[in-house]
């Protein structure tokens, strides 16, 4: 399709369409019917959503801010407001693995319409430790631990997964990488220093593009809170009822 032409939909019936790692930016809607509308866009911060002339973005933050007490802190850019922000993900993500944990065995390893299961987010939670403190700001010659859980398309991008398993790790042997990862962050954090957070490294998977180590910081409070969104989401989805798939 040329550049300018305009995709439209007109008097269509799109009811029960599902958009997943698609781009919406910028579409329009007018006079449109959107009752029981689902959107998961975890970048939502970053730019406008109007709904009827409103930029509700901002009141999302709020509300996300309100729900997920901390996690206005994601954004600290000192070494004690970072230390703080670490402090309540612990205490938020706790209590989602003391909840998960009184739920029936197995729960863990489900998952809620092919997304990741509870033990998959946190093996992803110790990749995205591992990518960003380990390899970006630490430099480790070899940062990635067996059982993390990289994205799908790392694969297709020619990213060496050979370090990783293809069995699944048990839960003891999950939780166990998720303390040791969530103590590298700790012991990290306890000693940085201004000077430190403003250190440029190469980021992750593009060497060539620079970011301070604050930044790589902020990539790891971000993943945190968003992944625990979705996991209490999907454990909601668990207790409510049917339509899951292991």
């Amino acid at each position: 399709m040329a550049q300018d032409q305009v995709l439209a939909f007109v008097d269509r019936d799109l009811r029960g369409a599902r958009f997943t790692r698609s781009t919406l930016a910028g579409a329009v809607m007018r006079g449109v019917d959107v009752r029981g509308l689902d959107i998961d866009a975890p970048w939502l911060a970053d730019g406008e959503l109007l709904v009827n002339g409103v930029d509700v973005a901002p009141l999302v933050e709020v509300e996300l801010n309100r729900r997920f007490p901390g996690r206005e802190l994601k954004q600290a850019t000192d070494p004690d407001g970072l230390r703080s922000a670490w402090a309540a993900l612990e205490r938020a993500w706790a209590a989602a693995v003391d909840r998960v944990e009184a739920m029936p065995a197995g729960t863990v390893d489900v998952s809620i319409e092919g997304e990741w299961s509870f033990a998959q987010t946190l093996r992803h939670l110790a990749f995205a430790t591992d990518a960003w403190l380990g390899k970006a700001i630490l430099r480790l010659p070899q940062p990635f631990h067996r059982h993390g859980q990289p994205h799908a398309e790392y694969e297709t991008d020619g990213f060496d997964m050979s370090v990783f398993v293809t069995v699944q790790p048990s839960l003891a042997e999950v939780l166990e990488l998720r303390a040791e990862r969530q103590a590298m962050v700790r012991d990290f954090l306890a000693i940085v220093t201004p000077e430190r957070l403003a250190e440029p490294r190469q980021t992750p998977w593009s060497p060539e593009h620079e970011e301070p180590v604050r930044h790589c910081l902020h990539v790891i409070l971000d993943e945190e809170w968003e992944h625990l969104r979705f996991a209490l989401r999907d454990l909601d989805a668990l207790e409510q009822g049917p339509g899951i798939s292991g």
